[in-house]
Parts: C-alpha cells; sequence; structure tokens
C-alpha cells in the first residue's frame, strides 16, 4: 500500500483560477454523477459524510449549496456546527456528531465538525491542551470506526489568502443580501491567522490518514474551489460503486406492463436486465 502523505497549506496554489464556461460545464458533470451516487447510495446501503473546515468566508456554504442542488433532500442532510450547548458540554464532544452520522443509504455534510476540538477550542484556549491534544488519535479512532461500518469520509479545508478573505468580508457588508453573513467573530477570528495556521497544519498532519485523507481546496477563486471540492467527494463516493441504473424487480414490471400503455419491447429490455 502506498504511504499517505499528509498535505499542507502551503501546497494549495492559491492563483488557480476556472473560466466561466468551464466552471458551469463542470458543474453539470458534477451534480449529475451526485445523483447518480445518492442513487447507488440509497440501493447499495451506503453511507457518506463530507466534512467542511477552512477560513471564514472560504467558500464552504457556498459548495454545500450546489451539492443540494443535485441531491433528493430525503436522504441528504447538512448539519451548521456552533458552540455545543449544556447538553453537550457536560458529555464527550464526540457525542453530538454520534448522533448525527446518516443511517444506510444517505449522506450527510458537517459544515463545521469534530475538527472544532483542535482548532476553535485549541485557538481560543476553550479545552485544556492534554484534552485538545489527546483529540487527535481519539479522532483517527473515530473515523477508523465509521469507515469499518462502511460510512466513506471526504474532509475538506478551504483555503484562502488574508486578502482575499478580506475582498470577501467588503462584499457581504455591501451586499444586503450577504450581510448576515458578517459577525463580529470574522474579524476577531483574523487576529489569531497565524495561530491558526499553526493548529490546521498540525491537523492535517495528524488526522489525514489513508483511509480518510484531508484535501485542502486552493479556494481564492470560489468557481475552481467549488470544482475541486466536489470533484473531491465524487470522485471518494463513486469509487467501485455500481452507478448505472437500478434494476426494477419482476412484480413492479409486470404492474407497469398492466397499467402503463408502453413498448413492449422497453419492458422486455427491463426485463432482460432484471433476469
Amino acid at each position: 500500500m502506498a504511504r499517505h502523505h499528509p498535505p499542507k497549506l502551503s501546497d494549495a496554489d492559491l492563483s488557480q483560477r476556472l473560466a466561466k464556461h468551464d466552471y458551469y460545464d463542470q458543474l453539470a458533470d458534477l451534480q449529475a454523477q451526485l445523483a447518480r451516487i445518492q442513487q447507488a447510495f440509497l440501493f447499495h446501503d451506503l453511507k457518506g459524510v463530507i466534512v467542511f473546515e477552512g477560513w471564514d468566508a472560504a467558500g464552504k456554504g457556498g459548495t454545500i449549496r450546489r451539492i443540494s442542488q443535485a441531491l433528493d433532500p430525503r436522504s441528504f442532510k447538512v448539519w451548521p456546527i456552533g458552540a455545543p450547548r449544556n447538553y453537550y458540554l457536560n458529555r464527550h464532544y464526540l457525542l453530538r456528531f454520534w448522533e448525527r452520522l446518516p443511517p444506510s443509504g444517505a449522506i450527510s455534510a458537517f459544515d463545521r465538525s469534530w475538527y472544532g476540538r483542535v482548532l476553535v477550542e485549541r485557538i481560543e484556549n476553550l479545552t485544556p491542551k492534554n484534552r485538545w491534544r489527546a483529540a487527535y488519535q481519539e479522532i483517527n479512532d473515530f473515523e477508523r470506526m465509521l469507515v469499518d461500518d462502511g460510512t466513506r469520509i471526504v474532509k475538506l479545508y478551504f483555503h484562502i489568502s488574508p486578502e482575499e478573505q478580506m475582498k470577501r468580508f467588503t462584499e457581504r457588508l455591501t451586499n444586503p443580501l450577504k450581510r448576515w453573513k458578517l459577525t463580529y467573530e470574522d474579524f476577531r477570528n483574523r487576529e489569531k491567522w497565524e495561530a491558526a495556521e499553526v493548529a490546521v497544519d498540525e491537523m492535517l498532519a495528524r488526522t489525514s490518514t489513508g483511509i480518510a485523507p484531508w484535501h485542502v481546496i486552493p479556494a481564492n477563486n470560489k468557481k475552481y474551489g467549488r470544482i475541486n471540492a466536489m470533484s473531491a467527494v465524487v470522485k471518494a463516493f463513486s469509487k467501485d460503486v455500481d452507478l448505472n441504473p437500478q434494476h426494477l424487480d419482476t412484480r413492479t414490471l409486470d404492474a407497469a406492463c398492466e397499467a402503463l400503455d408502453l413498448d413492449q419491447s422497453l419492458i422486455n429490455s427491463l426485463r432482460a436486465r432484471t433476469e
């Protein structure tokens, strides 16, 4: 087995861009593949988890929206993760994530995740050092259990430059439809950018594993970042999965033959696939 090499923030080429026409072509193709993946997950009882981490205003929400557009919400759930309420503060930090894991046939996206333990809780001194340091192994064990139970995990870290972040903060402030996204915390977090970089790189080094690798997404260009992230999801979720349309059972075909005015050759061709 090839040795896994964890990524670093410095590996991301933030100059990467994608032209508008290329973006829309690739977006349509990726969304079509995601729809096929969801059908295959439902049929084969597979489970998928997508972890979204990254800088404020790095494009996580925009990517989640493009993925959501392609999927049936009955088996796709987005969990926005904020500060835990008191119930969870008095329990192990992984509990609230256990409770939100997808059942068989479903996909869950975490907008922020259990990695808050080694990011915001570390940076803000919300957790004792010995506990957040222990979390690296706890998280690796947690993800190993999920994978062993048949869950596919895709972990995405959206990386932008401080300069690009300021441009996006300005855009949010001046655009009334985006102003709600801007908070005091966004500006306060910038003051700890260097400490956050250290924490992110250690997180990548300690928790990017062969079974659950991290993908650092260069996201200075929103279109490039979305396509890069969605491609990683499609690649991981489609590997070794039959994405062909599923066969109808004989009873359904018999009922369709009686109830619907269809060309018999179509029914025969579908029946041949079932048999």
